[in-house]
């Protein structure tokens, strides 16, 4: 369901990016491809258990995630067990499996009963020389002699250069165009080490389409936080696949961030089709899976991400939602929370208060509100229980009769 307003009034749940008009790029045909299960466990110290995957899996295709990675097979038994159990959910969503150029990684994939399988081959000087030990001829006919042996036997083929960005144009545009004449349903650009601006993934996405004529994708790692506006450059760019983890887990400093991707793609372009109402409920279940906590400033799923102290902006709020909150948490699963502090005023003060049952005096709120501030330069925000135990304590202290509404 695509939600376009507030379920008690007429405001709008997002304000979309007036400037976008003016620009010349936009997104095309996109997919996702959620690899929370794959890269997202490559996350040090992560690991979900069979049972853990398969609900993420599900969660994914509920939101309308067109494919999901769901593992690298040949690493272990339970790997190929657990990612056979998901190509068998009857998702409507493809089941990705990642592979080295190697048959028996292939055949890995093949045993799965996976839709797709993400070939791979480090294609920069570094991979070349320290981690494969071939020449660039070399690269390309051992990766294109795993394509073809992987369309052989009935897969659609990602053709992925490992390390992409760090490559030399003019040899990964031979890559590519090598994968394409073999056959390959994509190539892969991936930013493995996360070097990329916006700038230059928009005209690497756009010199490799003069490249080739099949889907390009792209795998963004987020070492200098780039990941996320890296992943929507390129989308604009004509970038078809775009790779995603639930909270942006993965490797090092991790990866493009769904909820952002997804948020990016509906406020920037309009992009309609995905069930963002979800997001929150995904990313708390795949902090409890993984261990690794969000931060309370996350976007989209922190939980700062719709908490307020300022009174100047909780009485805007009150007013309309947009104010101050570019998007509702209705439309991702999220709560708005106002928060007491420093900054509050009398206008929050008073809001919160009726939502616990008090209706303050001017006198009372003057009152409540200074031994708030008090708190507050000692590092102390209050939420909703604890504002009761204070109104409570502040008016026995001055002997207040104030009654609590029903």
């Amino acid at each position: 369901m695509v939600l376009t307003a507030d379920a008690f009034n007429d405001t709008p749940l997002y304000s979309r990016n007036e400037w976008s008009k003016y620009i010349a790029s936009k997104p095309g045909d996109i997919e996702i491809c959620d690899v929370t299960l794959r890269d997202g466990e490559q996350t040090p110290g992560v690991a979900f258990s069979k049972d853990e995957k398969i609900e993420i899996a599900r969660m994914l295709d509920e939101m309308g995630i067109e494919i999901i990675e769901a593992g690298f097979p040949v690493v272990s038994k339970g790997e190929k067990d657990t990612v056979k159990a998901i190509a068998g959910l009857g998702l409507n969503a493809k089941i990705c499996c990642l592979s080295r150029a190697v048959k028996g990684d292939i055949d890995a994939v093949l045993d799965c009963n996976a839709d797709m399988a993400g070939i791979f081959v480090g294609t920069s000087d570094l991979h070349l020389r320290y981690k494969h030990h071939k020449t660039q001829d070399e690269a390309i006919s051992c990766a294109v002699e795993a394509l073809e042996y992987a369309k052989r036997h009935g897969l659609a083929v990602r053709f992925a250069a490992e390390d992409s960005t760090r490559t030399s144009l003019d040899f990964l545009k031979r890559f590519y165009k090598a994968g394409e004449d073999a056959g390959a349903d994509y190539v892969s650009i991936a930013d493995t080490v996360g070097i990329m601006t916006p700038a230059t993934m928009r005209f690497l996405v756009g010199e490799v389409k003069k490249t080739v004529k099949v889907p390009i994708c792209v795998h963004c790692h987020d070492d200098l936080g780039n990941a996320v506006a890296n992943t929507i450059a390129a989308a604009e760019a004509g970038a078809k696949q775009l790779h995603t983890t639930a909270n942006g887990i993965g490797e090092r400093a991790g990866n493009a961030s769904l909820e952002e991707v997804l948020l990016n793609l509906r406020i920037q372009h309009g992009i309609e089709k995905y069930d963002l109402s979800k997001i929150v409920e995904l990313s708390q279940t795949v902090e409890r899976y993984s261990g690794i906590k969000i931060a309370k400033t996350k976007a989209v799923v922190g939980d700062h991400a719709f908490a307020h102290e300022s009174g100047i902006h909780i009485a805007a709020l009150l007013e309309n939602d947009r104010t101050y909150e570019l998007f509702s948490p209705e439309l991702v699963g999220g709560k708005r929370e106002f928060i007491l502090g420093k900054h509050s005023g009398g206008a929050a003060l008073c809001y919160m208060a009726r939502q616990i049952g008090f209706t303050l005096s001017k006198a009372e709120t003057d009152q409540v509100l200074c031994e708030i501030k008090r708190l507050s330069e000692m590092k102390k925000s209050l939420r909703r229980e604890e504002l009761r135990e204070l109104i409570a304590q502040t008016l026995s202290r001055s002997g207040s009769q104030t009654a609590t509404t029903p």
